[in-house]
């Protein structure tokens, strides 16, 4: 009889714990049960009117074809200018791959430059994918912790104390999913200082959630801040989450040519070129410049001073606040103690089956004791979340209620 054996490297990895989460959420919405999803990364606004246009033009006209793998040649432009004009970061379209969302960008990434037992040094909390794509690709995650006292911010020291002569890539992601940490220059500075001891390691800093912040100081990245490391750095972006575009699924990456070539060449034998509809698209947004982002990124500040304050009210939780992103991630060893539960698992599944309220533990992310909210919806939803979540600590029980 016919038995079926997978592969090894399937075996390692497993599904992304945010899909999950929010899957199930929708399949007991579905029961009738009345759920408040704050587990899912995706903006509550709807894509601007001139994007959806832009696409429907191109369906109009016919543009629904196969375009080149890389990404058609007008939007590589696009992404070109806008990292000279809002980055200061000179690229050539020799340099740039479209491809089918951020996620696609790093397995990208991943396939093109990890051999077996490559070594890929990923701060925590991390986005929750980096470790399963880098095992895909036979490379060994080396997670540096970072702390609550630190700013879940990894230090000069640490990142020093992780890296090895095996090491051949470092991930940054600044605004932090799911933290909504932001690195200064004067930080970036002093990793630059440890990174330049490496030079056989590759720099990728992903800045996906760019126009979703408010620190103190503008934007930047590592390749700003050390222009020197540009030629060892590969920047990862994309439109889904500053243009509220998360179903167009369109990310872009951008770094030495060499490596983009081969990247393109792991694309050109997976999904091709990414749909020519929302290339279209995504290049109307770039072009516009990031003004249509500056309303919805203060709906998320509102959102963000609101659910700080009162996530620091309650009982056994802290939480720092972010300085970008639509996420915050609250400390919860406390409220463990107090309801005498194991783990960040165990709170999350008890909030969705006694109160409805969806989130992504903090073990997904690689820091135990802590879950993720996604402020990426209403306010009146969020105050009804926190009322859901004040009965549940003050220990009222019951079932996620049937709408």
């Amino acid at each position: 009889m016919f038995k079926l054996t997978l592969s090894s490297r399937v075996g390692r990895i497993k599904p992304s714990p945010t899909l999950a989460v929010t899957s199930r959420a929708r399949a007991l919405k579905a029961q009738g049960h009345d759920i408040i999803d704050l587990g899912v990364g995706e903006p509550d606004f709807d894509t601007p009117d001139f994007i959806k246009e832009a696409a429907i033009r191109a369906i109009r006209e016919g543009f629904t074809k196969y375009t080149a793998v890389e990404g058609m040649p007008s939007l590589k432009d696009a992404i070109v200018r806008k990292f000279a004009t809002e980055n200061r970061l000179d690229f050539t379209t020799s340099q740039v791959l479209v491809s089918v969302g951020g996620k696609q960008s790093f397995y990208n990434l991943a396939q093109a430059l990890l051999d077996s037992e490559d070594e890929v040094v990923i701060p925590a909390p991390y986005w929750v994918s980096y470790l399963d794509i880098v095992l895909i690709a036979d490379g060994v995650p080396v997670v540096v912790p970072t702390t609550f006292e630190q700013g879940y911010k990894v230090t000069p020291e640490a990142l020093d104390a992780a890296m090895t002569y095996k090491t051949k890539l470092v991930v940054l992601n600044s605004p932090s999913n799911p933290t909504g940490a932001v690195y200064t220059a004067a930080e970036l500075a002093a990793l630059g200082d440890v990174l330049r001891r490496y030079p056989h390691a590759l720099i990728a800093t992903d800045d996906m959630y760019e126009h979703i912040s408010w620190g103190s100081e503008p934007f930047c990245n590592i390749a700003n801040v050390c222009p020197d490391l540009l030629e060892r750095t590969i920047v990862l972006n994309g439109v889904s989450k500053a243009y509220a575009m998360t179903g167009w699924r369109i990310g872009y990456a951008a770094g030495p040519a060499d490596l983009i070539a081969a990247m393109t060449k792991v694309q050109s034998q997976s999904t091709s070129n990414p749909t020519s509809i929302a290339q279209v698209a995504a290049e109307a947004a770039l072009r516009s410049g990031a003004s249509c982002v500056a309303p919805m990124r203060q709906a998320f500040r509102e959102r963000h001073d609101w659910l700080l304050e009162h996530l620091n009210a309650l009982p056994g939780m802290r939480c720092r606040p972010a300085q970008g992103t639509f996420y915050l991630f609250p400390e919860v060893k406390g409220a463990l103690q107090l309801l005498e539960l194991a783990d960040d698992q165990a709170l999350t599944e008890r909030l969705l089956d006694e109160v409805g309220i969806a989130l992504v533990p903090g073990a997904a992310f690689g820091a135990p004791g802590h879950v993720r909210f996604s402020y990426a919806t209403s306010l009146p939803i969020l105050q009804s979340a926190l009322q859901r979540l004040n009965r549940f600590l003050a220990g009222e029980r019951g079932t996620a209620a049937r709408a």
